[in-house]
């Protein structure tokens, strides 16, 4: 065996070109699968680094007349589940991330925070590096006690253990230091970097506001269905104990791996399947390659039979020089993945917002998978090649080796080749559908002109504003000095940033119109604006007014409604005038002044909902996302804007600057990046088949030099020889087609949850790849044709 093995890298070293070819094509097949599978590997198949992940669940609100199905959570409803249930070791809950000012040592800044209960932590099972987490006692509200995360211990306390114990200033408030988690912990957001005391006590007890989740161990033994039964089961109680807040309301019990790989699940599968597709045409390929080298080499193989060498002998050489070529390869492609996994983790910073992210990397389960497809990956490619040319002729070899390769093995790599184009349709036809998809989503209207406006994000913290006059008087001076800065043209806040993810949202009623039942109340979204926030962003008025100065004092009870919201609820009459009690802190009648446009908040490829505006004057947000439309480059006002909030408040942080045009860009990223990768695994497929086409066909024409000779001579013409070899490339190409067809339309199927406003059947792009893949053969088919035409009769005889 070690001899084999040193003959086969003698060969591969004898044969330079088709070595680098080879390695080529196998380092691309193999590298991506490894990327894709690092990737798989960690987000779906290694656990999550708590104690026994498989029984942590995710406990959600799910609201059946919305068919919301992950709901966040009523702190009343969350009290009243850790009492009643049976299935849980434990409950805890925490809030989604939050922020707040850090100040003291260093620039101000600001971080996102959670709320958690104190059993949290524990419960999942996870100590702390440092110190500890904060007690039962100690979980009060704006308790004391808070615990740090790995990477603000090192960028901002430089890493200090003797951090834990000291107090550090939060909001303006001196917070003492409990602990710091190990590196990589992260609860559902990667970005959070303090955890702090939720102190729910028996005050949340009322019905009022969802804004928690909860997580939950299950015990030994139970199952999820079990546990979702048990949760029916108190959701049925809760429906009769609380029906104006819980009808229609119940529970969803999910396990926490699902949840968070749950919205990357579909794209990370399109991938893996799309690199697998590439690996089979890698090995066809190479399949190809070396099918025609055995060709060439009968007169060796022969040679070596005649001396005393059995089929098997043959078979084992073939098979060893093929596993050398696949390692060779595999080692290329683990380089090359590693390669490609850091700018794939760089480019899905926003698309993945998953707390494992940093964790993907080739470990020893990716090194192993590596070696495993290497060798599949031999054994594939060299079994034809050597199956068909250790079955030597020994007479008939002999007597060919003279005119060196015979024609054994034809059918078969038109056979791969036709396999290549089938692959590589069905690569395209997903990519193509991608790339439809996110044109016609980029075409959506988000209801605002994105285009000259920056955004920034404050945080007023509630001890310094701790007053309705004070955080209002912050922005309506704040704006009004970043309005008279040059080349800005008017400025706005909204509490919540349209397609950042956030929101807020309510019941309300019509006054005058039938009290609804229970549960059946209409669902409106609510933001909160201040300054010209419509003007800033575009969004049109259709009807009424905006807010002006007479909405100065808290007194004025007025709201905005937008045009799915009027057209909703007041089909054939107009809204103004109107009034709705909106189910929010003091639950007076709201007068509507004025109807603007829709504007798309959750998603472009989400429909806009009702949705009402406030004036920060009814409502003080200390958060709030300014937003300054601008004559000139957005990004040669961040200084001024910037410094003009110093000027109010020197320890007051500004994060989050950047243009709604990059807003609206990150929040399309996942779809962008997957049908980049897709097009980038389509456009390897194509161009791996166009070898393909050509590499046959070259040879075909080498092969049959004598026979166009013979057909020149007798008088064919140049079409006829031309027709002759492009014919072969276009029977190719058409049994490939029809095989990819059937394969793409069954296929396609899957994707139907990434695509947007396109069927998985589009017959355009059906026919756009048709065309493509048609043009790609006949390219291929164009070189070996024209060598073809141009054989000299008299030569190929004389060589004959």
């Amino acid at each position: 065996m070690l001899n084999d093995v040193r003959y086969a890298v003698r060969v591969l070293l004898k044969n330079p070109a088709f070595t680098a070819v080879a390695l080529l094509v196998l380092a691309l097949g193999i590298g991506a699968n490894t990327a894709i599978f690092s990737v798989v590997n960690t987000l779906i198949l290694k656990p999550l680094p708590f104690r026994d992940p498989a029984s942590l669940v995710v406990v959600w609100e799910r609201n059946i007349p919305r068919d919301r199905k992950t709901n966040v959570v009523a702190p009343a409803n969350y009290l009243r589940w850790r009492d009643q249930q049976q299935v849980f070791e434990d409950m805890a809950a925490f809030t989604p991330a939050l922020t707040a000012n850090l100040t003291g040592a260093g620039e101000p800044e600001e971080i996102k925070v959670q709320l958690v209960t104190a059993g949290l932590i524990p419960l999942l099972g996870v100590q702390p590096q440092h110190g500890r987490c904060f007690t039962l006692a100690e979980d009060i509200r704006d308790g004391d006690g808070v615990v740090l995360s790995h990477r603000l211990w090192l960028r901002r306390f430089g890493a200090d253990p003797a951090i834990v114990g000291k107090a550090i200033t939060l909001n303006g408030r001196a917070r003492t230091v409990a602990g710091v988690m190990p590196s990589g912990f992260s609860l559902f957001d990667r970005e959070v970097e303090l955890w702090a005391p939720l102190g729910l006590t028996d005050a949340d007890r009322a019905p009022r506001g969802r804004y928690m989740v909860a997580l939950a161990r299950l015990k030994p033994g139970v199952m999820i269905d079990q546990a979702q039964a048990n949760m029916d089961t108190i959701a049925a109680r809760l429906t009769q104990e609380l029906p104006e807040f819980d009808t229609g309301w119940v529970s969803n019990v999910v396990l926490m791996q699902e949840q968070l790989v749950g919205p990357v699940r579909p794209a990370l599968l399109v991938l893996l399947g799309a690199v697998g597709f590439v690996l089979l045409i890698a090995c066809a390929n190479v399949a190809n390659l070396l099918l025609v080298r055995a060709s060439a080499r009968q007169r060796e193989l022969a040679l070596r039979t005649a001396l005393g060498a059995g089929r098997g002998r043959l078979v084992r050489q073939l098979f060893v020089e093929s596993l050398v070529l696949a390692g060779l390869g595999g080692a290329a492609g683990l380089a090359l993945a590693h390669v490609g996994l850091r700018a794939l983790i760089a480019a899905s910073t926003d698309a993945l917002s998953v707390p494992r992210i940093d964790e993907i990397g080739v470990d020893a389960r990716v090194l192993g998978f590596a070696v495993l497809v290497s060798i599949l990956t031999g054994l594939i490619f060299g079994a034809a090649p050597a199956l068909t040319a250790s079955a030597v002729d020994l007479g008939e070899a002999l007597k060919e080796g003279t005119r060196g390769a015979g024609t054994r093995g034809g059918r078969l790599r038109s056979g791969l080749v036709v396999a290549e184009i089938a692959l590589a349709l069905m690569l395209l036809v997903g990519a193509g559908l991608l790339i439809r998809s996110f044109s016609r989503l980029l075409t959506v209207d988000p209801g605002f002109r994105p285009e000259g406006v920056l955004t920034m994000q404050l945080n007023l913290p509630n001890t310094t504003y701790d007053s309705h006059v004070r955080i209002v008087g912050f922005y309506r001076e704040l704006v009004e000095r970043i309005e008279r800065l040059p080349g800005v043209v008017s400025a706005g806040g909204v509490s919540f940033l349209p397609l950042t993810g956030a929101g807020a949202a309510t019941n309300f009623t019509i006054v005058g119109q039938p009290e609804p039942q229970a549960g059946q109340n209409p669902v409106a979204d609510v933001r909160v604006v201040t300054g010209d926030y419509f003007a800033a962003m575009g969004i049109p008025l259709l009807k009424g007014r905006t807010f002006t100065g007479r909405e100065a004092g808290n007194a004025a009870r007025v709201v905005v409604i937008n045009e799915t919201m009027a057209r909703r609820y007041w089909p054939n009459e107009d809204p103004i005038g109107k009034r709705v009690v909106i189910s929010w802190n003091e639950n007076l009648e709201d007068e509507i002044v004025g109807v603007v446009g829709d504007s798309r908040h959750a998603g472009l490829d989400t429909e806009p909902r009702p949705m009402t505006y406030w004036p920060n004057t009814r409502f003080a947000y200390g958060r709030m996302a300014l937003t300054i439309r601008t004559a000139v480059d957005p990004g040669s006002v961040t200084s001024a804007v910037v410094n003009t909030v110093r000027e109010l408040d020197p320890a007051q942080p500004v994060s989050n600057i950047r243009t709604m045009e990059d807003v609206v860009a990150s929040s399309v990223t996942l779809r962008r990046l997957t049908m980049m990768l897709l097009g980038v695994f389509a456009l390897v497929a194509l161009t791996l088949a166009a070898v393909g086409i050509y590499g046959v066909l070259a040879y075909t024409v080498s092969q049959r030099t004598h026979e166009i000779g013979v057909r020149l001579a007798l008088g064919a013409r140049a079409s006829d020889v031309l027709w002759l070899v492009v014919g072969h490339a276009m029977a190719l190409a058409g049994a490939g087609l029809a095989l990819g067809f059937a394969g793409a339309y069954a296929l396609t199927r899957v994707m139907r949850a990434l695509l947007f406003d396109v069927t998985p059947t589009d017959p355009v792009t059906f026919a756009s790849v048709a065309a493509v893949l048609g043009v790609v053969a006949l390219t291929a088919s164009a070189i070996p044709a024209l060598r073809a035409v141009r054989t000299d009769p008299v030569v190929a005889l004389r060589y004959e």
